[in-house]
């Protein structure tokens, strides 16, 4: 850790370093130290940054490369999450939950030690969602939350940060619903940070990060829906009819 760039926790408006700066290995790691102020968040994302720790680590900054991404109208959904569209297990909603879902996201897995969204990130990322920088997906089985995701969004573009499932198919669910609307409002791209098979199913691909970042000297600046989000009702009916 002694090679790498600090962050100064009495400076919000500190520069980060380029993006290109960032490790090799482990893959992206660009910086540690500064704070969650919703001001350092806002900067971090702006240039495709975002805090991944542990808790028993200083906060850590990443810029992975090559950078994992979903364009809205390449969408995958396979036959088996189709089949769970159109017969509408679950209600989606927007917005309605925010604290519920991340610390759903933040609840202990199974085969899995620890949690890297600690009390100071839910805290960071609730104050951004005060502010209408981050959004939540509900995910309902009747009146029990079974599932949800939680992001960022700038402009037009989308950072997704975590999901969480207690039910089958209940995240993928939200995300279709969640991908569909981004579409409607003319969302340029869903950031999934870091290549997954859960993701690839869904369509995600992976570009490089020089890519990335022309994205979002693209799309990042553009005003983004106003707060609360909400899901639109037709849309909903057109999803369980024809998912494309």
């Amino acid at each position: 850790m002694s090679s790498l760039y600090w962050i100064d926790p009495l400076n919000d408006n500190s520069p980060f370093p380029a993006v290109e700066h960032a490790l090799t290995d482990p893959d992206g790691l660009l910086a540690a130290g500064g704070t969650l102020s919703p001001q350092r968040l806002m900067i971090a994302y702006r240039q495709g940054i975002f805090p991944w720790y542990n808790v028993d680590q200083p906060i850590l900054w990443w810029a992975p490369d090559p950078r994992s991404v979903l364009y809205p109208e390449r969408l995958k959904v396979s036959r088996s999450l189709h089949k769970t569209l159109r017969k509408g297990y679950y209600r989606v909603t927007f917005d309605t939950a925010f604290r519920q879902v991340i610390k759903g996201c933040a609840a202990p897995r199974a085969g899995v030690r620890g949690t890297w969204i600690t009390p100071g990130m839910l805290c960071a990322y609730t104050s951004l969602h005060e502010r209408g920088i981050a959004h939540s997906i509900e995910v309902w089985e009747d009146q029990d939350m079974v599932g949800g995701l939680y992001g960022i969004a700038l402009g037009r573009v989308f950072y997704g940060e975590s999901m969480f499932s207690r039910r089958t198919d209940a995240s993928k669910v939200g995300f279709v619903y969640l991908v569909h609307q981004l579409r409607r409002w003319e969302f340029a791209v869903v950031d999934c940070q870091v290549q997954s098979v859960h993701l690839q199913s869904l369509g995600a691909e992976t570009i490089p990060r020089r890519e990335f970042t022309h994205l979002l000297d693209r799309y990042a600046d553009l005003p983004s829906p106003p707060m609360p989000w909400s899901l639109e009702p037709d849309l909903v009916v057109s999803v369980r009819a024809k998912v494309s």
